[in-house]
């Protein structure tokens, strides 16, 4: 058995996906780092707010000073461009994996499950040789020149991206979602659009994308794999990430969704297709497995059982994840619910018996107000930045609580956190529920409506 799915693995084939997939990937990373230069949003995201959330474990990464992370991303835009051309491959691809890595786990304000899925998607670019063929590098170095790669080099992005919709697909499966709620909330605010505007608004036409983003994100990759289904559900890819590009403005996303078809398809028939001039390889189907073959082989079996891990998660702790988010991140649990909401903070002195209510706008931009009020480690990180900042104006052993008002898909607004806790004496616990947390009323009434909780200071 071990024998056989080591053949599998590291049986040659035509290296032309790799190739053909490298070029777009690295036209795409170049597009999301220059993008967001363009966009404004690393002026929006590292330059304007006083202070990051990082991940936890890394509460030391920060944004370089000054203008210097408009160089950091004009650095990794360069190095797509270099990925795209396959010009000091391993090195340009390294360089984007790590820095993107960092700017992943510096803030979480903007926290999107593409990203993450790009974190690990870089690395996997950097272990696969996809600069065998069609590249500088291979100009440059004949030697290295291939027609041929191993098949796990083909299959490892497969294999993701089915992880990922499949996992996407079983997290929309739940009522708000099916009685398409949040979908309706979305629509609601583009009915302005022009030509679909007035489509979008159709109650029947948001149930079909709730239902139909179900039906998708399960059955794309068995489709994709069955020959008879390929070329159909190829088709019907292209035209379901192009609508979410053009109704989400998702970024690069819906176009590294198309290209993920790239390895479904058999590899000679992308060589017939993009590299006509490309020879037809010999292909060796007794591989010899090398000890390091065998090392790389554990590693993805690892690997891929923490990827199936990750998304189930949450169910080891109490309550409705899309209302705790513990859990939440890591998972595919992607443009699932509308959450919204305010969170006032006050603090009492012991030494005077004052209280007075933080104003949040003199430490966070307008969205990460939002964003404390709604994601529980980001308020825990807040909490920490604010008693240090409290122990500098003289104010020891403060006292603080946190009075919040949240909306989760529509319902009239409720409690998250529990305005009687002193959150100066909350401990953070990675791996155990925060009994912090005020648990979600399911039977608050929905509206189905964009939620109208003022924002407050």
């Amino acid at each position: 058995m071990l024998k056989k799915l080591q053949t599998l693995l590291f049986e040659e084939k035509d290296n032309a996906p790799l190739v053909l997939f490298r070029m777009i990937f690295g036209f795409l990373i170049m597009a999301e780092a220059w993008g967001a230069i363009a966009t404004g949003w690393v002026h929006r995201a590292f330059i304007e707010p006083q202070h990051t959330f990082p991940f936890m474990a890394f509460s030391w990464l920060e944004p370089l000073p000054g203008n210097g992370m408009y160089y950091y991303y004009g650095l990794m835009g360069l190095a797509g461009i270099f990925v795209m051309l396959g010009l000091f491959y391993r090195s340009s691809m390294g360089l984007y994996a790590i820095m993107w890595a960092g700017v992943y786990f510096m803030q979480k304000t903007s926290y999107n499950n593409h990203y993450y899925l790009l974190m690990l998607l870089n690395f996997m670019m950097v272990i696969v040789p996809a600069n065998r063929y069609y590249s500088m590098d291979a100009r440059r170095n004949p030697e290295i020149k291939s027609l041929t790669c191993p098949r796990w080099c083909l299959l490892i992005f497969a294999v993701q991206i089915t992880i990922v919709y499949i996992y996407a697909s079983v997290a929309k499966m739940y009522p708000d979602w099916i009685e398409a709620k949040p979908v309706h909330i979305w629509f609601e605010a583009k009915k302005h659009y022009f030509l679909v505007g007035p489509l979008l608004t159709k109650e029947w036409f948001q149930h079909l994308i709730a239902w139909g983003g179900i039906a998708f994100d399960l059955l794309i990759a068995p489709a994709l794999i069955w020959k008879r289904t390929r070329k159909y559900a190829f088709f019907i890819s292209i035209f379901f990430h192009l609508f979410n590009s053009a109704v989400f403005q998702v970024g690069i996303f819906p176009y590294l969704g198309i290209a993920f078809g790239i390895f479904f398809f058999p590899p000679d028939q992308i060589r017939r297709l993009f590299f006509r001039k490309k020879p037809v390889p010999e292909l060796h189907t007794s591989p010899v497995v090398r000890p390091a073959g065998k090392l790389l082989m554990a590693v993805f079996l690892v690997y891929f059982l923490i990827q199936l891990y990750l998304p189930l998660r949450h169910w080891l702790y109490p309550g409705n994840v899309n209302w705790t988010e513990e859990g939440h991140r890591l998972s595919w649990h992607m443009m699932l619910r509308v959450k919204s909401g305010y969170a006032g903070i006050h603090v009492t002195d012991p030494e005077t018996g004052e209280t007075f209510k933080v104003k949040l706008s003199d430490y966070l931009t307008a969205k990460q107000q939002r964003s404390i009020a709604t994601r529980p480690d980001m308020m825990y990180q807040f909490i920490q930045i604010l008693k240090s900042d409290l122990a500098n104006k003289g104010i020891k052993n403060p006292r603080i609580h946190v009075n919040s008002l949240v909306s989760l898909n529509g319902r009239n607004g409720q409690p998250l956190y529990d305005p009687l806790v002193d959150f100066s004496q909350v401990e953070w616990k990675p791996f155990r529920h925060s009994d912090w947390l005020v648990p979600l009323r399911e039977d608050t009434e929905s509206t189905g409506r964009s939620p109208t909780i003022p924002s407050r200071n």
